[in-house]
Order: structure tokens, then C-alpha cells, then sequence
């Protein structure tokens, strides 16, 4: 079965905005995802919108212009994907302080941002010997994928970036060194607010992959890219490769982490309960607790029932 014809449509986006009402929108916004058959997470804050749907392509497009319709999101862009089967096990439209949480309360990407860099000419810009390659995503994301030559924050979490950037930047001066800055990310949303940070630290050259990199992995042929390994998503599939093509990565529903063949090879991996990323990070109660989950969760498929305890611990 090629990727174009999987069953699932999978719409991932994003839009910053000024919402005067956040908390309005999201009754009838849920309303219309569980009318279209619509699952996923959706994130609704003061500054926008932000998450991943799947479901019918009727269903998606029916949702997806709902969102166009919405105040100040005419325009939006979004990413569709198809999945062979659906990854999310129901719809939930959550109400944040932020729809990507960066801990930076003065940080506004509707006032000033980095350049966008389209996928055809990021590997110009990247190659160039006077840029600086940065990926801001977490440490467990970086691990399985990333572009040549990056920068690897080692971030835990996304709070964590702009002490870094500071940090990185310190050194970077006392070298003599002003580089141009090219951020990437999953889809684009965390590099709005960290090119913005890094302007608002005083940093005018700076860029970011339009699309992030999903959009690069769907539009440059395999051939000519520069990216190594494949790229973690925010649900059941896990990962992604070249074309959006469904990855070889599992996930670890203690700790979230993506596992390959040989980390289930580990005498510490234990199928929903550990794997070698957190099996020393947890307590022997934890992992019972985790066994008693997976036991549900296997019981639950036997019966052809959905078990929702895993997501809850997301």
C-alpha cells in the first residue's frame, strides 16, 4: 500500500492569533470534530491555535475550514499525512496558557520573527560554513533524527531553550563569532517563538524552516536531503521518514520515548511498563502500576474494547 493511499488523513497545524475569547471557541469546536468523525488533540490558548487530526478527508477538510473561519485564522497553514490506520483514540480540544509553552510571557511571533526559509533553499542556507544549525526540540525527538551538522540543545523541555540560547550565545561572542541562526522543529510552531526570542535577545540574522520539518521531509526527494533518521510525532505513528512514510520506531508507554528493534532487545525493556531511557528512572511500584496498565490495555484489545488508560498518561 503506497502513502497516498492509506485510508487516514492526518492534518497537522498551527496559528498564532490574538483570540479575545479563547475559551468560547472550544465547545463548538470540539462539537465539530466529533460530528465529522474527527480525532486528535487540539490546543486553545489567548495567542492561538495548535495541535494534530486525523480521520476522513470529507471530515478534516470539513474541520479544517471550520478553523479557517475562525477569528483571525483565515489563511492558515496546515500539513495533511495519511496514516494506515487512526492514530488517536479520541478528540480532545484542551485550553492552555500557551499553545506551545516556552515560559516567556513577553515572546509575541505576531510582532517579530525570523525569516522563513522555504524547504528548496534550506539546504543552501545549512551548507553555508557561517551558519549556525539549531534544532530546538527535545533531546528524545533529536535522538532519532535530525539534519547534518545540527546543534543538539539536549533540551529536556522546551522552557529550557532560552537559558541555553543565552548561554550558547555568551560563547559564541567571547569567540568573535556572529553567525547566521537556523532554527527547525517538527512543524514549525516551536521556532515562531524561539527565532522570535532569539530577535527580542537582539539577534537580527536569523531564519527558520517554513514547514518545519515535515514539510521538508515531504517536499525534498530523499535523494538530495540532508536530514538523517526519521522525525518523532505527537501520536500513534510515532515516527515518520522520507515522504511522510511511516517510521520503524515504536514508543515506550512509561516515559514516552520513541524505542527502536534493538532497544527492545534490552534485558531493560519490558513492553508497556520500561525501556532502557527510563528503566532507572523509575520505582519498582511504578513499574507494577505499568504492568497492571499494560494487563488492562491487553485484556481491553482481547476483548475488542478501546482502553484509554495509556493516553490518559500522556
Amino acid at each position: 500500500m503506497t502513502t497516498t493511499s492509506l485510508p487516514v488523513c492526518v492534518a497537522a497545524l498551527y496559528h498564532f492569533t490574538a483570540f479575545e475569547d479563547h475559551k468560547a471557541l472550544r465547545e463548538p469546536l470540539l462539537e465539530m470534530c466529533q460530528k465529522e468523525g474527527v480525532k486528535g488533540s487540539l490546543l486553545l490558548a489567548r495567542e492561538g491555535i495548535n495541535g494534530t487530526i486525523a480521520g476522513p478527508d470529507a471530515g478534516i477538510d470539513a474541520v479544517l475550514a471550520y478553523i479557517d473561519s475562525l477569528p483571525g485564522c483565515a489563511g492558515f497553514d496546515y500539513k495533511k499525512s495519511r496514516a494506515k490506520t487512526m492514530p488517536f483514540l479520541r478528540m480532545k480540544v484542551r485550553l492552555k496558557k500557551e499553545i506551545v509553552t516556552m515560559g516567556q510571557p513577553n515572546i509575541d511571533p505576531h510582532v517579530c520573527v525570523g525569516r522563513y526559509v522555504e524547504p528548496k533553499d534550506w539546504n543552501a542556507l545549512i551548507s553555508d560554513p557561517d551558519t549556525v544549525v539549531m534544532d530546538t526540540r527535545n533531546d528524545y525527538e533529536v535522538a532519532i533524527g535530525t539534519f547534518r551538522g545540527a546543534v543538539d540543545p539536549n533540551l529536556k523541555t522546551f522552557r529550557a531553550f532560552p537559558e541555553w540560547f543565552r548561554n550558547w550565545r555568551k560563547e559564541v561572542e567571547a569567540q568573535g563569532r556572529t553567525p547566521k541562526i537556523a532554527m527547525f522543529c517538527t512543524g514549525g510552531i516551536r521556532c515562531e517563538k524561539s527565532t522570535a526570542f532569539a530577535r527580542q535577545e537582539g539577534v537580527d540574522d536569523v531564519y527558520h524552516l517554513k514547514g518545519g520539518i515535515l514539510k521538508y521531509l515531504e517536499e525534498i526527494p530523499e535523494e538530495e536531503s540532508l536530514w538523517d533518521g526519521e522525525c518523532f510525532v505527537f501520536d500513534q505513528r510515532v515516527s515518520v521518514g522520507h515522504g511522510l512514510k511511516l517510521g520503524k520506531y515504536d514508543l515506550c508507554h512509561a516515559c514516552r520515548a520513541p524505542i527502536s528493534a534493538e532497544d527492545k532487545e534490552s534485558p531493560q525493556y519490558e513492553e508497556g511498563v520500561s525501556c532502557p531511557h527510563c528503566y532507572g528512572q523509575r520505582t519498582d511500584a511504578q513499574r507494577q502500576r505499568y504492568r497492571e496498565r499494560q494487563r488492562q490495555a491487553q485484556l481491553a484489545e482481547q476483548q475488542g474494547r478501546t482502553h484509554l488508560g495509556d493516553e490518559a498518561q500522556g
